[in-house]
């Protein structure tokens, strides 16, 4: 049996763990700059909040309702999703444990076939008292069933005290008769629009179909995979945690349209600067530095569209981790993609041809000041890191930074900083 265990409305459960007033109350989460509802209760979504809405449009709604707004603070919400995944792992072992995303994990549940309710049902209850963070839980025999039971969970909670199991022939077909085919787990807009105009509605109509008809007409592999996870045979298995990562990428939005190039490279420069720590903090170095611009669209019209992103790239002579190496042709690109008189709404900066840091291949015609340039590195992250805020940092990322994202209703950062302790009393 698989499970997947998955946080209910994660970002707003984080502001609720240390502010339990809002418990029972309508609680939403904006995404980066205070845009849109990226995170709402069952209280708010019952009051007309919706998801992915831009906060503009349903200002009126939250205040009419009284509903509590809050920015987002991605510092509290990883360190509780790092919590949740280490309850999950000490219940279940860490290598039956994949984290899926910020607020989902599955589970092989291969050594607890016994009472498989139970055992659910304790997870439940146990990273909810450990965490303070309530979640739902789907168990099945594959990746999607599971992903199907946790949504019958989520959709229902009071009935299913958050926690479905489909462990049967009769409990997995009457699950995939009352659900759409869209609503599957893999299926996106396309390949479901392209399964209703061939009259395959419900997930039902889908699991009848034969493998042969699915592999000629539902995209080969990825359709017959779909198929046998619906029969209950595993097709997509689980993955190891990949502890580092392949690409690492810093974007944020601007707090308000930036047009002067001073201010265009000094954000280039803070990304870069924080690129550089993570690059450190998983003991890699980057081969290729890439930056890039978002202009502000200047379509007038009320269509949404997205605005390409104007960029460049750099082959460093070298794998690097240091921050400065990393600056001089990011600035360099800055200039070369700022355009006079445009005004700009994001920017970022994506490091990637990531190799060990202690594979880097020396240079015999080199000085030796590149250890030195090691060691300031360590001093100036493990400085940052305690005394938080950027205390050291280079010039170039400026002192004001006008730029930075607007965030008015940041809550504190409970978990990771001195000041913002939670007080009780």
């Amino acid at each position: 049996m698989k499970a997947i265990v998955d946080c209910n409305s994660f970002y707003c459960s984080c502001e609720r763990v240390f502010q339990p007033r809002l418990n029972g109350q309508p609680v939403v989460v904006l995404s980066n700059n205070d845009g849109c509802i990226i995170s709402r209760t069952d209280e708010a979504k019952k009051l007309g909040a919706g998801m992915g809405e831009p906060y503009f449009k349903t200002k009126d709604v939250i205040e009419a309702n009284q509903i509590t707004v809050f920015s987002s603070n991605y510092n509290l919400y990883g360190d509780m999703s790092r919590r949740v995944m280490d309850t999950l792992k000490y219940l279940v072992g860490a290598n039956s444990v994949e984290v899926y995303s910020v607020d989902e994990a599955f589970l092989d549940l291969k050594h607890f076939n016994n009472n498989v309710f139970d055992f659910a049902m304790s997870i439940r209850k146990t990273v909810e008292q450990w965490t303070g963070i309530a979640v739902s839980v789907g168990v099945a025999p594959t990746k999607t069933l599971a992903k199907l039971a946790n949504s019958i969970a989520k959709n229902d909670k009071l009935a299913t005290q958050c926690v479905t199991v489909l462990n049967s022939t009769e409990h997995i077909i009457e699950a995939l008769k009352r659900t759409n085919v869209g609503d599957l787990w893999g299926v996106g807009k396309q390949f479901a629009h392209k399964l209703t105009s061939l009259g395959i509605i419900k997930a039902w109509d889908l699991y009848n179909l034969s493998e042969e008809w699915v592999r000629r007409n539902l995209g080969g592999v990825i359709g017959v995979r779909l198929l046998k996870e619906l029969h209950g045979e595993e097709s997509i298995f689980m993955d190891k945690e990949l502890i580092n990562k392949k690409m690492i990428t810093t974007t944020r939005m601007f707090g308000s349209p930036v047009t002067e190039l001073n201010d265009v490279k000094e954000a280039l420069a803070t990304y870069t600067a924080r690129a550089a720590e993570k690059l450190r903090r998983q003991h890699s170095a980057a081969s290729v530095i890439n930056v890039f611009v978002v202009p502000k669209d200047e379509n007038k019209s009320h269509s949404f569209s997205h605005t390409p992103a104007i960029g460049a790239h750099f082959i460093l002579p070298s794998p690097t981790v240091l921050t400065q190496e990393l600056i001089k042709p990011a600035m360099r690109m800055a200039e070369s993609i700022y355009q006079p008189g445009k005004a700009y709404k994001k920017a970022g900066v994506i490091l990637s041809g990531l190799v060990p840091d202690t594979c880097i291949q020396s240079n015999l015609f080199e000085n030796s000041s590149k250890s030195v340039g090691r060691f300031l590195m360590e001093m100036m992250d493990n400085i940052n890191f305690s005394m938080r805020n950027d205390i050291v940092k280079f010039a170039s990322t400026g002192t004001k930074r006008n730029w930075k994202m607007r965030q008015e209703f940041h809550s504190p950062r409970y978990t990771t900083r001195w000041e913002d302790l939670h007080k009780v009393g």
